[in-house]
């Protein structure tokens, strides 16, 4: 004969006091495992998800980033106008673009500097990235000028982002005439004409070529025919896969810090759940013979008892989620370890996420109530009944 679960939810009821601390202790718990892997999603979010299998990324031989690359620029035009598999547009021009990749540091509108990352285009840069990238206040600049659009995260993260005004690059002057949006890390950059922002910059050479190909080329093939050319040694990927390996050091991190967060506060947590129940246990003792007394069997009260703790910790659950919703969406940065620039992304606390919150406080639950069910399970009700 099994207890009915309004035994159980009328048990927390009467000691919600304690129930509520200790619900509290894992909410604790899974608020900053959520919260530390939501800027895990969001940092990941502006690389991973995004990307064009169509869209090809040219970059030095072994370099596993545009900032550790380096072409020349006799190579880049040999690129972009030769190769075979570089798709044309109705005007029969390349579907492709050398740009630079650099950073500065530039000081943040509340303190301190950070090092953004700087992008050298070229007017195919554009239109390559598509229906991706949008122009939300402005204009687009003008090639052969010194003239920047910025990523709109950064129009509120650092100073002198804003259209009209003037960002000091080395010591050229660039006048911010627009502002652009995506969902992808170009919302992070600020961009420029390539061969300005190299003379700004003493940069002799572009870091990478991207460029639209032919529906069905074979990247791994075309990689490794090109490693060894003569006239223009470069490894290929498509960009979504290119994207992807950009995470790794960043991404690899924060999830480790979830690891150690979440196992040194969920070890308080269910110390202090063991410890509830434990009082609650002996608090009830009598109760207990009395229903052993009956006819319900000690699995009967085990279960009950860990059913118990399990509620208390989904509580606490939905107390931690409650406590990291308010991050979702609120717009930071840090610092990416694979390109060593400032990366702007916002908190996403997504449905997976959420669940896996929901999980780790059910499983915190758990924990703390085994010991306490399984000794009210071993009371014997002679016993149990004598403890008045």
């Amino acid at each position: 004969m099994a207890l009915p679960l309004a035994y159980t939810v009328r048990n927390i009821a009467v000691r919600r006091a304690s129930a509520l601390f200790t619900a509290l202790g894992i909410a604790m718990t899974v608020a900053v495992f959520a919260g530390v892997l939501s800027l895990r999603a969001g940092f990941e979010g502006v690389y991973k998800p995004r990307g064009d299998t169509n869209l090809a990324v040219y970059l030095r031989p072994g370099a596993t980033s545009e900032g550790e690359s380096g072409l020349q620029r006799e190579k880049v035009d040999i690129l972009v106008k030769e190769r075979p598999e570089i798709a044309r547009d109705a005007e029969g021009r390349p579907v492709a673009a050398g740009e630079t990749f650099l950073a500065m540091f530039l000081e943040k509108l509340d303190g301190g500097k950070t090092n953004v990352p700087l992008r050298g285009i070229q007017p195919m840069s554009i239109p390559l990235r598509g229906d991706a990238l949008r122009l939300v206040e402005g204009r687009w600049l003008e090639f052969g000028s010194d003239e920047l659009v910025v990523g709109r995260r950064l129009v509120t993260r650092m100073k002198d982002c804003q259209v009209g005004q003037t960002l000091v690059l080395n010591l050229t002057p660039f006048r911010v005439v627009g502002v652009m949006d995506s969902e992808a890390a170009d919302a992070g950059e600020i961009w420029g004409d390539a061969d300005r922002m190299m003379e700004a910059m003493q940069r002799p050479s572009f870091q990478r070529v991207i460029a639209r190909v032919v529906p069905g080329t074979d990247f791994a093939a075309l990689s490794a025919q090109l490693e060894h050319d003569v006239r223009t040694p470069v490894s290929v990927s498509s960009e979504r896969e290119y994207l992807g390996k950009q995470t790794t050091a960043t991404g690899g991190m924060l999830q480790i810090l979830a690891l150690i967060l979440t196992v040194i506060m969920g070890i308080a947590a269910v110390l202090g759940s063991v410890n509830t129940m434990l009082a609650s246990v002996s608090s009830r003792t009598h109760e207990i013979g009395v229903l052993l007394a009956i006819g319900y069997s000690r699995l009967s009260i085990f279960t009950a008892f860990l059913v118990e703790s399990a509620l208390i910790g989904l509580i606490g659950g939905a107390l931690g989620l409650l406590i990291a919703l308010p991050f979702d969406g609120i717009e930071t940065g840090m610092a990416n370890w694979n390109t060593f620039t400032d990366v702007s992304f916002a908190f996403t606390l997504t449905p997976a996420l959420a669940l896996q919150s929901f999980v780790l406080a059910f499983a915190l639950g758990l924990l703390g109530g085994a010991l306490p069910a399984l000794r009210a399970a071993r009371l014997r009700p002679v016993e149990a009944l004598r403890e008045l």
